[in-house]
């Protein structure tokens, strides 16, 4: 991987407010924050969207990153061999191997990456809002996004119709070309084309010769069984269009889910709040139940106490290979506003109980 040239202008770690000892999880906290603070679609600042995209784009990357660093930690020198302004002597001797065994053997007789070169498109985000059955049994449905796409007049040639780039006469085609220095020869990217190889005479009217421009997108997300309020899914390949015949980048589709009126949910298993009268929980009962199927029936032991939990198993979420339980937890309803009728029958039931022991007794302050 040889290192673009933008690395050598820009502090990525700077652009998401990060040291350059985070570590990883703090640097995608960051990218996360940032990206949905800029995100065009929100209303916010695009070129700082692209730019905490590319950001990401290295830092997020184990390998990328410590190329990074190493172009970083060479300074001056780096900038030499990265195609910039001019040769300095600014560097240690201890350097000299890493130099000669890694950028300058990277940068010799090769294209650069940066400039005009291939570039990987941003990686996107968008947010779902999915009702709850939606969230549990999993659906396919479409998210709307507007991004970089490749220029439908060129097809990302970049070129006008009719025409095509063609390869570049100063460089031949190879992106860079070669300055002797004395013992040293040096390579440097090629100002004819940018670095790109090839060279658009006629640029197409439309995209101006970038080859992508800006468009609307209805892209389909199939959302598995059993998805989470705040997960992200990533459709590889799905984001913004890359430049240059650069790879395109990822989206990312960040699930909300809505409250249900009568489940709520905890991990794979669905619960649920039974109403259950005084009656029915002293003497026992037959209830019905909801579920996502239809109804089931429960039987209530006698004796059942407010906040027992019963477990109707392989009702909860349908997840594959093991679906999640329905959760149903007694809540025991004590009647408040009684006839005399009620009454009666309730001071009945207290008096024919007096004489067995106190269920406080073990407190020892009967």
């Amino acid at each position: 991987m040889a290192p673009q040239r933008e690395w050598f202008e820009k502090d990525y770690y700077k652009v998401l407010g990060v040291s350059d000892k985070a570590g990883e999880k703090e640097i995608k906290t960051a990218y996360r924050k940032l990206s949905k603070q800029h995100h065009p679609d929100s209303g916010g600042d695009e070129e700082k969207f692209k730019e905490v995209s590319a950001a990401w784009d290295v830092l997020g990357d184990a390998a990328k990153r410590k190329e990074y660093d190493e172009v970083r930690r060479l300074g001056p020198v780096g900038q030499a061999f990265g195609g910039g302004p001019g040769f300095t002597t600014n560097f240690n001797v201890d350097d000299l191997g890493d130099l000669f065994g890694g950028l300058f053997n990277r940068v010799r007789g090769r294209r650069p990456s940066g400039g005009g070169g291939p570039q990987r498109g941003a990686d996107l985000e968008a947010e779902l809002h999915l009702a709850f059955d939606d969230a549990v049994r999993g659906i396919t449905t479409a998210v709307n996004i507007t991004s970089d796409v490749v220029c439908h007049t060129c097809s990302g040639t970049g070129a006008a119709p009719g025409t095509s780039p063609i390869v570049c006469p100063n460089c031949h085609g190879r992106g860079v070309t070669d300055e002797n220095q004395g013992f040293f020869s040096f390579s440097q990217m090629c100002r004819e084309c940018g670095g790109s190889g090839m060279k658009i005479e006629t640029p197409c009217p439309t995209c101006h010769g970038a080859g992508i421009e800006r468009g609307a997108r209805q892209i389909k997300v199939r959302i598995p069984a059993g998805v989470n309020d705040g997960q992200r899914i990533r459709l590889k390949g799905r984001g913004g269009a890359g430049a240059n015949g650069g790879p395109p980048g990822d989206l990312y589709v960040v699930v909300h889910v809505g409250e249900h009126k009568v489940f709520g949910r905890r991990g794979n298993d669905l619960t649920l709040n039974l109403p259950l009268t005084f009656p029915e929980a002293t003497l026992g009962a037959t209830v019905k139940v909801p579920t996502l199927d239809g109804p089931v029936t429960l039987r209530i032991p006698p004796g059942t106490k407010n906040a027992k939990v019963f477990r109707v198993r392989g009702r909860g979420v349908p997840v594959a290979g093991k679906p999640g339980d329905l959760l149903v937890t007694a809540d025991v309803a004590v009647p408040k506003d009684l006839n005399d009728e009620e009454k009666a029958a309730v001071e009945a039931l207290a008096e024919a109980g007096a004489g067995n022991p106190s269920p406080r007794r073990h407190l020892g302050v009967e």
